[in-house]
């Protein structure tokens, strides 16, 4: 194989809010921590475990807007990206290192805005449906309407 591959694909939860950033000519980027979740069974013990492990994901433009308007911390998320590692000098003079998810494409699993609206329309249908005798229409529970 002559190529390479960098491509990166996790499902998590969102350790935070998405963080925006501006620039001058009106692009942006979003960054915000995925948390991935490994669960297994320590044999000696007989013990779960679960494993967290914190990614760095970063969006830009378009995208970043909607991540902002539509996710909140907890919310679960599918995303697609490359790794891209960098480097830059603090204030202090030092320099830092990063690994982040350059992210190419998302789909949202759940919301915390989406959840919330879905159990207020489960909660109103239930409430709606509760009267069952017109339905009915003095009939016997047993008897078919044919």
């Amino acid at each position: 194989m002559n190529g390479t591959l960098n491509k990166v694909m996790l499902i998590g939860h969102l350790g935070d809010d998405v963080k925006m950033h501006y620039f001058d000519g009106g692009n942006c980027i979003g960054r915000f921590q995925l948390a991935t979740n490994e669960v297994y069974i320590n044999k000696t013990t007989n013990e779960k475990i679960t494993s967290t492990e914190w990614h760095n994901l970063v969006v830009r433009n378009k995208a970043a807007e909607i991540c902002e308007k539509y996710l909140s911390k907890g919310d679960k998320i599918y995303v697609e990206g490359r790794i891209k590692s960098r480097q830059w000098q603090a204030e202090d003079g030092t320099t830092k290192y990063t690994t982040e998810i350059q992210v190419t494409e998302f789909t949202f699993l759940t919301t915390k805005k989406e959840t919330a609206h879905t159990k207020q329309n489960q909660d109103t249908e239930s409430v709606k449906n509760t009267n069952f005798d017109a339905a009915n229409e003095g009939l016997p529970i047993n008897d078919l309407p044919f």
